[in-house]
């Protein structure tokens, strides 16, 4: 039987479901950990821009009791002029393989057309390319995460910024260039030490951008949404207005 993927399973303009919580919701920590990218959007004079962007998750650190989402950005960058007038930050990170599949009315079609070619000894689709081209439906499939929050350039120079630098370098270098899969657009490709790849802008002149989150929003593959509002530790968390 074919399987449909609904458009829209409920409505999500307001909030829906709404929680709070001093921490990230566990799925939305897992996919963190686990993606090798999120997409950064900024913008300046209602135009948006969005960047893909290495990071690195921290539940806490010794400058921050809440979560919070380190990258890096050269200073020239488009969205670090955004970030500079308006730090008001919206970021999407999935855990779900991309690859999109063929519609089933494609499908028909093209089978239709291999049906009538002159050609008779096309080999059919393997199984194992139907299952990968499957796999966004598959169980592998799970959460995708919008996290909004503000983002702040770190003083330069200051033991804060030498802190994420360190931090975020060691968890965006990797043991070869083969281990790091296709590079970030726009990302600045380095050399590190030993023959390590490092995967984003590592110069003097980098900024450190360090997002502070303020709510998520978790949405499934079938339209489920959620939405977290993260509270400081020990503060209470304003909802639409009502503590």
């Amino acid at each position: 039987m074919e399987q449909q993927i609904p458009l829209s399973h409920e409505p999500s303009a307001g909030d829906t479901n709404m929680r709070v919580t001093a921490s990230l919701p566990h799925e939305v920590v897992q996919c963190l950990e686990n993606a090798r990218f999120l997409h950064l959007a900024t913008c300046s004079d209602n135009i948006p821009h969005v960047s893909l962007m290495n990071y690195t998750y921290l539940p806490s650190s010794p400058y921050s009791r809440s979560p919070i989402i380190v990258m890096t950005t050269n200073p020239a960058s488009k969205k670090m002029n955004n970030l500079t007038s308006n730090p008001n930050v919206s970021l999407l990170v999935h855990d779900w393989v991309s690859h999109r599949p063929t519609p089933t009315s494609q499908a028909r079609r093209l089978s239709s057309d291999a049906s009538t070619s002159r050609s008779p000894n096309r080999e059919p689709h393997s199984s194992l390319a139907s299952l990968l081209f499957n796999l966004n439906t598959s169980a592998v499939s799970s959460i995708s995460a919008t996290i909004n929050g503000s983002a702040r350039l770190v003083e330069r120079g200051s033991d804060e910024e030498r802190y994420y630098r360190d931090v975020h370098l060691e968890n965006n270098t990797f043991d070869s260039i083969v281990d790091t899969g296709l590079f970030a657009a726009g990302a600045d490709r380095a050399e590190g030490e030993n023959g390590t790849a490092n995967r984003f802008p590592v110069g003097d002149d980098v900024r450190v951008v360090v997002v502070g989150i303020r709510d998520v929003r978790i949405a499934d593959w079938k339209g489920t949404v959620r939405d977290w509002v993260i509270a400081e530790p020990g503060a209470e968390a304003v909802v639409n207005g009502v503590r």
